[in-house]
């Protein structure tokens, strides 16, 4: 199953291709760092304006990265949440038009949920029972996942410290670090 995902909760607009569910054909990411750096944040407004702007094209390059058109796309994903509401709009509103046009199935995807899950994508998923660190924007979190779409935050920050970290780290080799085991049921997270 080919599937066209949409991704505007916040600052960033991206859509991929995925096959069967694990096989990335195609990741297209536009960033708007230029367009937030003078103000030393996101500001949400400039954020959606900007989502108008370059989605369709983010849209076109993915399918032409994947050497696909709309048609042979299965289904759509979009995501509903949490995000900044205007930016989750422009992204909800336009994977629905689609879907609904080419009389396919949209399905809606938390956002942080896919990060949790982002380490399903190729190579070797983690086994269950596994620790998720989720770094996105003002969420930094920790989440037990004892099962597969089970999960529970075992532990957060009040800010976005570690986000603000990792931004700030220079540019990896692009490797993935590992899923790291969850504990054993004999000694729960402290």
């Amino acid at each position: 199953m080919i599937v066209l995902g949409i991704e505007t909760s916040c600052d960033e607009t991206a859509a991929a291709v995925v096959d069967g569910g694990r096989k990335v054909l195609a990741s297209i990411v536009a960033s708007q760092d230029d367009v937030h750096a003078p103000y030393g944040g996101v500001v949400p407004e400039l954020a959606s304006r900007r989502h108008l702007e370059v989605l369709v094209p983010v849209v076109r390059r993915a399918l032409e990265t994947a050497g696909m058109g709309l048609d042979d796309v299965d289904g759509f994903a979009v995501t509903h949440g949490p995000g900044l509401v205007g930016s989750l709009l422009i992204g909800c509103s336009a994977a629905k038009a689609i879907a609904y046009a080419r009389r396919r199935p949209l399905v809606a995807v938390n956002h942080l949920e896919g990060h949790i899950y982002a380490a399903f994508l190729e190579g070797e998923p983690p086994a269950h029972p596994f620790l998720a660190l989720v770094v996105s924007g003002g969420h930094t979190a920790l989440y037990l996942a004892r099962e597969p779409r089970r999960y529970e935050c075992v532990g957060q920050t009040r800010d976005d410290a570690a986000a603000s970290a990792s931004r700030a780290a220079p540019p990896s080799s692009g490797s993935r670090a590992p899923a790291i085991p969850a504990p054993s049921p004999s000694r729960p997270p402290t």
